[in-house]
């Protein structure tokens, strides 16, 4: 076996009463779901969107709930709810009594408000078209939208388009990017208006303020608030935006850019001096200061992101973070704005640092755990987090001390016991420390063994840290009877940037070792774990790894589950429409131009030696790895008489989101591995 370092860390789990069942995805599915917090300025309000599963409709929707934090004891109440209707994004007036939030009511998304202390809800923008999101100046005399529009538009309000009769439904295009994600390009941009607002309402449909700039902000697919801010006296608009063009899909050059909110200029480029991305403009308060982070190699999404400070009276920039590797995910200033607060990857969790203006140094202020949202507040920090082992929920912090606000899962989650998770590490490849985690099944008896569930993470730039997922959840495969076991492989992020980068032109080389190696030690550390009855499942990279492993570790695995992943990377390169990732990963050239760099560790050129059956899994929807990518691995797998199973579902995207559709693929899941690994025989 190879050389164990013996560092293992136990991460907690729930205290349970003694009739515990386990984790089903039945309960996954109907958990609640918290995100989007608002504390009102005075700290006396916490404020947030909560997702409820409306499973007979197939969806999620969204109603507002608030909580006094001044109250000793007190428990969060829904300050608006319409079954039909979802209200999202809450954010509050500067005196704490109105909550402004987005809703659907009517049929098109607009800005409504509603007292704190309750009552109806008003409608502030009546806008045609809707919007995607927005945010109110501090001076509140001004609304900011974006929305969807054909570009150059002038204002919000949806341009008037003529259909001859015999107009067909064949889309044209004449450049690249035709496609992003799970969406067909239908001309339009996301773009930024301005509205005046007066007495709590805003008026028309506003003035466009990007000056003719031709692209997405925010960009999509993911992006959203906090790709845009105000500064604080309500004159300027900073943004992020990455120009089109035919570049477009060869880059991730994203660019601040600060816009007059009249309109009365063409906004300026912050950022021009850099063609890796910039991203997150955030204003401080008192108006001094613009921080973003920075990456510095243009084409690579995963480069390190750097804490950038500008100083906006002088334009001096400096540079927070460089000397710290590790890389900047979210950006919140203190009320005082003396220093700001990030989140960060580090060793499988994502913990909140404070970082101090003048030095740059980085203070971790959380342990454990995923924080996905901070909310500095006057006397201390709101923050929620989740982890392998528990969904969100919303903290108080101040100093060292902390306090959990919410269990918004507390009657959902009762009598339900949480797997155990413990992490170890183990020398991988390049002689590194390369970490993992073992999650084992609640109740376990002494001496007893369970099949592995041997899960790969997809990015490939990504980890598996201590996060809950509602899509692959670890404690789910514990709650159905497996171990499961999670590698950090060469290319994960939370290392440091050598470690991440490492992967690059090395998709099957370092990674498989490290999950060679990192299941060995695995098996050898724990011995619950059945060494010999293992299953191994990925998605994406993940998926990519279940196609290498088919041809590269033929013998290891009693069967394979495998999703979104590429099968073939000749035909990936020329179909997938984020050519930045591809070409990067394999050299940063088109495959025309170098095809042995793709050729090197494509999965297709192995597949005379695949044998374990496999569970192929994909979307029509899906446009980063082509739905045909599954097709044809499950065509190999039928051609060469090896037990095969191929779901396609309609629609959809790179990620199985809806109810109904989540708890089919657990079933198909669960019923293949139980199917190869004997688990369903024995438990009959």
């Amino acid at each position: 076996m190879k050389k164990l370092l013996l560092a293992s860390v136990a991460l907690a789990s729930f205290a349970l009463p003694a009739t515990a069942r386990q984790l089903t995805i039945e309960d996954v599915t109907m958990l609640s779901r918290v995100s989007s917090p608002a504390v009102s300025p005075d700290g006396h309000w916490l404020v947030w969107q909560q997702r409820e599963t409306d499973l007979a409709g197939d969806r999620g929707r969204y109603d507002l709930w608030r909580l006094d934090l001044t109250a000793k004891g007190a428990k969060p109440e829904k300050l608006l709810g319409e079954w039909a209707v979802n209200e999202t994004s809450p954010q509050f007036s500067r005196d704490g009594k109105t909550v402004w939030f987005q809703s659907d009511k009517g049929g098109e998304d607009n800005v409504w408000s509603i007292a704190i202390t309750g009552g109806a809800a008003t409608q502030v923008t009546d806008l045609k078209g809707g919007l995607g999101g927005f945010k109110v100046a501090p001076t509140e005399d001004k609304l900011l939208i974006w929305a969807d529009r054909l570009p150059g538009a002038p204002t919000s309000e949806p341009a008037m388009i003529k259909k001859s009769d015999d107009t067909g439904n064949g889309r044209v295009f004449d450049k690249m990017f035709i496609r992003h994600w799970a969406s067909w390009s239908d001309g339009t941009r996301s773009q930024l208006f301005v509205l005046p607002m007066a007495n709590g309402k805003a008026s028309g449909y506003g003035k466009a303020i990007e000056g003719g700039l031709v692209g997405d902000t925010p960009s999509k697919p993911f992006g959203g608030g906090e790709e845009v801010s105000w500064s604080a006296d309500g004159k300027t608009v900073y943004f992020a935006l990455r120009e089109a063009g035919r570049i477009e899909p060869l880059s991730v050059n994203l660019d601040i850019f600060a816009a007059p909110a009249d309109g009365s200029a063409a906004p300026v480029n912050l950022t021009d001096a850099n063609d890796a991305m910039d991203n997150l403009p955030t204003a401080s308060p008192d108006g001094k200061y613009l921080a973003w982070f920075a990456m510095k190699r243009p084409g690579y999404e995963a480069d390190r992101q750097v804490l950038m400070l500008r100083d906006l009276a002088s334009g001096r920039v400096r540079a927070l973070t460089e000397n710290w590797d590790r890389s900047v995910g979210s950006i919140a200033w203190s009320e005082d704005s003396k220093t700001i607060y990030v989140t960060a990857e580090d060793t499988q969790e994502v913990p909140i640092f404070a970082i101090d203006l003048k030095s740059g140094k980085p203070t971790r202020l959380t342990q454990e755990g995923d924080v996905s949202a901070v909310v500095p507040t006057t006397k201390g920090l709101v923050y929620s987090t989740n982890s392998l082992t528990a969904p969100d929920d919303f903290y108080w912090l101040s100093g060292k001390k902390s306090a959990r606000l919410t269990s918004v899962n507390a009657d959902k989650l009762a009598g339900i016991d949480m797997p155990t998770v413990t992490r170890f590490s183990f020398t991988g490849a390049n002689n590194d420390k390369v970490w993992g985690y073992a999650v084992k099944p609640a109740g376990l008896a002494e001496g007893a063994k369970v099949p592995i569930a041997f899960m790969v993470h997809g990015g490939p730039q990504g980890s598996s840290n201590n996060s809950w997922s509602y899509r692959w959840n670890p404690a789910l495969f514990a709650g159905a009877g497996y171990g499961l076991v999670a590698v950090d492989f060469h290319g994960s992020t939370g290392y440091g940037q050598a470690f991440t980068d490492a992967i690059r032109n090395n998709w099957g080389g370092w990674p498989l070792e490290d999950l060679k190696k990192g299941l060995d030690a695995a098996t050898s550390k724990f011995a619950w774990l059945d060494a010999d009855n293992a299953c191994a499942l990925g998605a994406s990279y993940g998926g990519y790894m279940m196609n290498w492993i088919e041809g590269n570790w033929p013998d290891r695995f009693k069967c394979i589950v495998q999703h979104d992943g590429v099968f073939d990377a000749r035909a990936m390169a020329y179909e997938t429409e984020e050519l930045w990732f591809d070409e990067w990963e394999h050299g940063g050239h088109p495959y025309y131009e170098d095809p042995a760099a793709f050729e090197k560790w494509n999965p297709v050129n192995h597949v005379a030696k695949w044998k374990t059956p496999q569970l192929v899994i994909t979307s029509e929807g899906d446009y980063r790895i082509p739905y045909t990518q599954g097709i044809a691995a499950f065509t190999s797998l039928q051609r060469r008489d090896i037990p095969s199973r191929l779901i396609v579902f309609p629609g959809g995207s790179h990620w199985v989101l809806n109810p109904k559709e989540s708890r089919q693929w657990y079933r198909e899941v669960l019923g293949w591995m139980g199917k190869w690994t004997g688990k369903d025989a024995a438990a009959k």
